[in-house]
């Protein structure tokens, strides 16, 4: 099958060194090769671990939320449970793992929404977006030395309501509340 003459062509890799470590990410400047020009030129890429988020369904039509201090922006910020993959971690039980840590909730059915690019511009990982349904809070938090972050939990409905009036602002927990909205759907009419 010959390719569409108006889809651009993937870049070949070359070479790569690392310019920072930092405990979170690394930055490595990354040479892409045109494949049909003599173009090579140096990009900046950001080497993260990949990531999860944890849709967190309550067996009360709530959503598991959490509201912390975040860096970048000098400010509290409401989210979704979630952090980092551990290596050769899977994503439910890394998903499952952050929750029970952050929040004490635990869950009995977890799966996989989906993944995405957090910015496949300059980021390589991956975030991945868990869903754990029947979650109880049931286990005590564990959260890392610079964490400190309210629990609460708000029905789905009001959740939505709260990203469609911009209260919510973190783009991968808005990732995660689109490809959890055909699911919550499918609730909903269930239970009418």
């Amino acid at each position: 099958m010959a390719s569409d003459p108006s889809t651009p062509p993937p870049w070949a890799k070359g070479r790569s060194r690392r310019l920072l470590h930092t405990r979170v990410f690394d930055v490595r400047q990354t040479q892409f090769r045109h494949p049909a020009r003599a173009l090579a030129r140096d990009f900046v890429v950001i080497d993260a671990p990949d990531w999860v988020n944890v849709v967190a369904l309550t067996p009360r039509h709530e959503l598991v939320l959490v509201r912390q201090f975040r860096y970048g922006t000098a400010a509290l910020s409401l989210e979704i449970p979630g952090g980092v993959i551990e290596r050769g971690e899977d994503p439910v039980r890394a998903g499952l793992r952050e929750l029970r840590e952050e929040t004490g909730y635990t869950g009995r059915r977890a799966r996989v929404l989906g993944h995405v690019h957090p910015n496949p511009a300059l980021q390589s990982n991956r975030c991945h977006l868990v869903l754990v349904r029947d979650a109880l809070s049931n286990a005590p938090v564990q959260w890392d030395r610079d964490e400190e972050l309210e629990i609460l939990t708000k029905p789905v409905d009001e959740v939505y309501a709260l990203a469609q009036r911009g209260r919510l602002t973190h783009a991968l927990v808005l990732d995660a509340l689109l490809l959890f909205a055909p699911v919550w759907a499918r609730l909903k009419k269930r239970a009418v």
